[in-house]
Parts: structure tokens; sequence; C-alpha cells
């Protein structure tokens, strides 16, 4: 479990894709506190590549850890820079469900007020991709 939950933040982390995709089961979901929906992999997929791509020096860091029987529990903060923000600081907790060595579900618990500059970046972004 310690090794696919590395692989896993590590590939978050590189913008790696490819990886991704060999770690999550086709029918994965992923759940958030924040707006209560479920995504699929490919929508999972395409904000971990904003992500990976946004933010500068991104990394998780303060892991804890603990394997469940069905799959692992982890809580971290992430930490990275937002260009025209600065430094940013997300505390979450993910719980991960696997089955036959592959991620079928992970519920996620993030800090709202912390993922705030994230919302607002993508939307004065939005806002001026619409005006152009």
């Amino acid at each position: 479990m310690n090794d696919l939950a590395d692989r896993f933040f590590a590939a978050v982390c590189a913008g790696d894709d490819a990886a991704l995709i060999d770690m999550y089961a086709p029918q994965a979901r992923i759940w958030h506190n924040d707006d209560g929906l479920e995504q699929t992999v490919a929508e999972n997929l395409r904000v971990l590549r904003w992500l990976s791509r946004t933010l500068e020096n991104f990394r998780y860091e303060d892991i804890r850890r603990h394997e469940l029987p069905d799959g692992f529990a982890q809580q971290h903060v992430l930490r990275a820079t937002l260009p025209g923000h600065g430094p940013i600081e997300v505390p979450a907790a993910l719980f991960v469900r696997v089955s036959d060595g592959l991620i079928t579900r992970i519920d996620e618990y993030v800090d709202s007020a912390a993922i705030r500059p994230l919302q607002d970046h993508t939307a004065t972004h939005r806002a001026s991709e619409q005006r152009a």
C-alpha cells in the first residue's frame, strides 16, 4: 500500500497522466468535500494536470499515512507557490480504496478556506479567456 501511495502522489506532483491511469481502476470515482461531487478518472486527471502545470514547487509534506484493510488513509499538507499569489498550504485528508492493486475510490477532505486562492486563480483565468 505504501508503494502505491508513494507512486500515486509522486505522479500527481509530476503531472504524469500515464502513471496515474495505470493506478486507477477504470470505474474509479473521486469525491471532494468542497463541492460534494464525484469525478470520473478523466475529470480528476484534468484537475491534477492543471495543478501540476499551475503550481510551482508542488509537494506533499507532513504526511501521516495509515494502512486500512481495503486501502489507506493519508493526511498531508499540500505546499506550493501559486503564481501571482505566493505560497499556499492546503491541509487535506484522503481515504483511498484499493482493489486488485488499483485505486477504486478516493474521498478527499480539504480545508475549503485554504483552496480559495486556487479557486480564485481558476475563476480569473476563465474570465480572461472568455474576454479574449
